[in-house]
């Protein structure tokens, strides 16, 4: 049986001559931090300081003993590195076993019999990719720094939300694997469903050590009670399992996640059989497709799955912190079920990161995410020829096979925003005719997916029209990217068009005060104190956010708390305003795809989840607008429109009292509408004109409830309307024997927005709640966790609302 040693101890870091204590996985960067070495540069300026850490060489080493290579119980031992970052040269013993060029791929090397000094010598990224760029001419991309010219995590070399900390390092587990006869060099499951009927088509390869050639060797598979053994004949073999009656793995909110335990075995068929190797994973069985047809409002891009068209609940995905060896699969777990709370269905991994750990993969099968996967190109003109070209397709080929196992996964797609760029960013005039990607993204990729998996659909690229015949970004055509609301225009002007699908919008909020206070110690706080501005990358980040209150509200001038409550209000309106509008556009727009879920450091950014973990106002509101049911007044020429969205698979009847409202709470006109919105479906009805606010005073609004849930119309901007003086009180109740508290707030007048900023009260105190509209009379609990004892007059510090000053 195959023997794995792992590879994690007696690693060091050279550095001056001097040798450091290295963890594997890790990096230089987290090296050089734990041995003191380097400050900490999430924290403050320091990201400034530890710039010459991407400039230099770097080389890890330890040893490898007779015993660890000897032959004596097996034939073969390699050494197997799952990821090595990047440009490397690997030597044992003063003997080189190979070079790499690319983060994203596994590397093996036959080691038997030899020992001695392991090394691995990382070259600086940098110069790795100037030697590429002289190799093969400039490209265009949208950062000064050279990413395209080496198969590496982009944003480690910044992004407008990410640090510049170009990495080096092993930043995968290393093994030895001990072997005799063959070993399973390849499992690639290909799974179907036909009429209750499960599929598992097996393709196997297989190494063979010189004894084993010619060897008879047997394949055996098993997967939901079903077992079926076939030879192999040299290096390859091909086993069909059908398992009658299987339980389909849907989406979240669809169904249920059943997973099956998949094993294949190689067997030595000799006189002593002998079990040679295994392989295990779990995997669900599914039908996906993506209906691009073409209808009267242009080209479609939905998801179905299992035979049910989706409206897809999306988040962007970016490597959780910028150092990826530091992510644990506890931190994917948190992280993907923060997601699964805010009631997300499908996550989008985006081209300028990484392909995930497995751990990533195997949480989102279980929690029901879709996973839209994207090849590692982003926002660049990427140079077609040798040595990048050979390293593409491996890479493919590579995370294809290695990431088809799971159900959760339903798309590939080529890059994002190159094919946007080629045809948008002036990149065609200056390219002359060179190649920019467009070979691997219409060409190589898929034909790598469609011969490796084949049960998945793929896309050229985010956006995509779907064909050159239109324009890349085509709103009416396949995906489409929305980025000129947060770039020039007020959120409101998300509702002037109906994309098909939109994979990308958002708008940006700093994080939380907690989050801050711990990156920026000492700091006095203020919008543009330095350590706000380094920790805002986007160009012009800041201005965009204040043109973005000052649409809504008085800018605050010298109150920086009320400005950072402002900044994370219009953040979560903006999101709603687009989502709400998109939803209530289904089935001609087929999913909206926030930019974005989580951040990798400190930062202000689109994110709804910030650096430190904590929750923003915007992941509560993206709880509440991809919910199954939802309620919202859909502004329009003629005044509101009461719009009821039903996503569960059950009509849905209810009454929604609808209320006219003055700026003091007083009723000007009340009616109930009797609404039924079918099983995925979306109703619409006019709002009676009695009820529709005067758009001219400012002093009345309109309030729908129905159930559990509330939509609000104020047809005037908050700066123009008649906000009395927030009025409420506040009690605090201890809650069980947890140390959680409830914080009461009964409201005298129209509370908007109220806030409860829990991390005020306590660094890892976390409320339940965002932000919550009261009117005058209401009443609203909010368990706090986390926060230890706490104070009426602290709750009310902790407080925020609009109008509150």
């Amino acid at each position: 049986m195959k023997e794995v040693v792992p590879l994690a101890e007696g690693w060091s870091l050279h550095h001056d001559g001097s040798p450091l204590p290295a963890t594997v996985p890790g990096c230089v960067h987290t090296d050089l931090l734990a041995a003191g070495e380097i400050p900490d540069p999430y924290t403050g300026l320091n990201e400034r300081e530890v710039q010459w850490v991407g400039r230099r060489a770097w080389t890890y080493g330890r040893d490898l003993a007779p015993a660890d290579t000897a032959t004596a119980s097996h034939e073969r031992t390699d050494l197997v590195f799952d990821g090595l970052d990047t440009a490397a040269t690997i030597t044992l013993d003063g003997r080189e076993l190979g070079r790499t060029r690319n983060m994203h791929r596994r590397y093996r090397f036959d080691v038997t019999g030899h020992h001695g000094r392991l090394h691995v010598e990382f070259a600086s990224a940098y110069d790795e990719a100037e030697f590429v760029r002289v190799l093969t001419g400039e490209r265009p991309n949208v950062y000064p720094e050279p990413f395209q010219y080496i198969r590496k995590m982009a944003c480690s070399f910044g992004w407008d939300w990410g640090p510049t900390l170009v990495t080096a390092g092993i930043w995968r587990p290393v093994r030895l694997e001990r072997w005799s006869t063959a070993r399973l060099a390849e499992v690639r499951p290909l799974v179907t469903v036909e009429d209750g009927t499960g599929r598992v088509e097996i393709h196997v390869g297989v190494e063979r050590t010189g004894s084993g050639a010619g060897r008879p060797l047997t394949v055996h598979a098993a997967v939901g009670g079903v077992q079926r053994r076939v030879t192999v004949d040299g290096t390859r073999a091909v086993v069909t399992l059908d398992v009658p009656d299987v339980s389909l793995w849907w989406p979240r909110g669809y169904g249920e996640q059943p997973l099956y335990d998949l094993e294949v075995t190689l067997v030595d068929d000799g006189p002593e059989e002998r079990q040679l190797d295994s392989w295990h994973r779990r995997i669900g069985f599914r039908t996906v497709q993506l209906d691009r047809s073409a209808d009267e409002h242009g080209t479609g891009f939905t998801f179905v799955v299992n035979g049910v068209r989706i409206f897809a609940r999306g988040v962007n995905w970016i490597p959780d912190d910028t150092f990826p060896s530091r992510i644990t699969p506890e931190r994917y777990r948190a992280r993907l079920t923060q997601a699964a709370e805010a009631n997300v269905d499908l996550v989008r991994i985006w081209g300028g990161g990484i392909y995930e750990d497995d751990a990533f993969y195997d949480v989102c099968d279980e929690l029901g995410l879709m996973v839209w996967q994207d090849f590692l190109f982003a926002c660049a003109a990427y140079p077609e020829e040798q040595p990048l070209r050979g390293e593409v397709e491996a890479e493919a080929r590579d995370n294809v096979v290695r990431l088809m196992p799971h159900p959760s996964l339903v798309l590939w797609n080529g890059n994002n925003e190159n094919l946007w760029g080629f045809r948008d960013w002036d990149w065609e005039p200056g390219l002359q005719g060179n190649s920019w990607g467009g070979g691997y993204y219409l060409d190589l990729l898929p034909r790598v997916v469609a011969e490796l998996d084949p049960t998945r659909p793929y896309t050229a690229g985010s956006p995509w029209s779907g064909s050159w015949e239109h324009h890349p970004n085509d709103p009416a055509h396949g995906t489409h990217h929305s980025w000129e609301v947060w770039n020039r225009r007020d959120y409101a002007e998300y509702r002037d068009s109906v994309p098909r699908f939109v994979a990308e919008f958002g708008w940006q909020a700093p994080p939380a005060h907690a989050t801050l206070r711990r990156a920026l110690p000492g700091e006095e706080l203020a919008p543009d104190s330095p350590g706000m501005l380094h920790h805002q990358k986007a160009e012009d980040g800041n201005g965009k956010l204040n043109r973005g209150i000052a649409r809504h509200f008085d800018l605050p001038e010298g109150d920086f708390d009320h400005w950072h409550y402002l900044a994370q209000v219009v953040q979560a309106r903006a999101v709603a305003a687009g989502i709400e509008h998109w939803r209530a556009h289904w089935p001609v727009c087929a999913g909206t795809v926030v930019w974005q879920l989580n951040d990798c450091w400190p930062v202000s950014s689109w994110a709804a989840v910030d650096g430190d973990g904590r929750l923003k106002p915007l992941h509560h509101e993206l709880r509440r607008v991809y919910a199954d049911r939802l309620l919202t007044l859909q502004p329009g020429p003629d005044g509101p429109a009461l719009t009821v969205i039903n996503q569960s698979g059950t009509p849905w009847r209810t009454t929604v009292t609808l209320r006219r409202l003055r700026a003091d709470g007083t009723v000007a006109g009340e009616t109930p509408v009797e609404v039924t919105a079918g099983a995925r479906e979306v109703a619409r009805h006019a709002v009676p004109r009695d009820l529709v606010p005067d758009e001219r005073s400012g002093k009345e609004f309109l309030v729908a409830d129905a159930e559990d849930l509330r939509a609000l119309h104020f047809p005037v901007p908050d700066k123009e309307f008649a906000y009395p003086a927030p009025r409420y009180d506040v009690e605090v109740t201890p809650v069980g024997d947890g140390g959680s508290v409830e914080v009461v707030v009964t409201a005298h007048t129209l509370v908007r927005d109220l806030l409860l900023q829990a991390d005020r009260l306590g660094a890892d105190a976390v409320c339940d709640s965002g932000l919550r509209t009261l009117l005058p009379g209401e009443r609203v609990r909010l368990r706090v966790r986390g926060a230890g004892a706490v104070t009426a007059d602290a709750a009310r510090a902790a407080l925020f609302c609009v109008a509150q000053r």
